[in-house]
């Protein structure tokens, strides 16, 4: 099997801060369809973000998770971009221990 080298550019922002970017292998978050999961390659895609929990794969590191209460999400040519309304790092506390 050959190997994915493609990566996604994340970039998460709140409404009155920064959140996150990256390089990642797969981003999932709710929209108001339903749950979505973004790979490398994924097609363009302008969707409205429900309240709930992203989950974010870095290329190196563990996984990331933000908790969002809206906002919209974007894919084109492998760059992810999310607008929230609000939005924290599920595992900020942990991570500065």
């Amino acid at each position: 099997m050959a190997n994915i080298s493609a990566e996604l550019e994340v970039e998460i922002v709140a409404a009155d801060h920064f959140v996150w970017s990256g390089q990642a292998t797969m981003v999932k978050a709710r929209t108001s369809d339903g749950e979505i999961g973004i790979l490398p390659g994924h097609t363009p895609v302008l969707a409205v973000l429900a309240a709930g929990e992203l989950a974010i794969e870095p290329v190196s590191g563990d996984r990331i998770t933000v908790n969002v209460d809206g906002g919209f999400f974007s894919v084109d040519s492998n760059r992810v971009v999310i607008v929230a309304d609000n939005a924290t790092v599920g595992d900020e506390a942990t991570a500065t221990r």
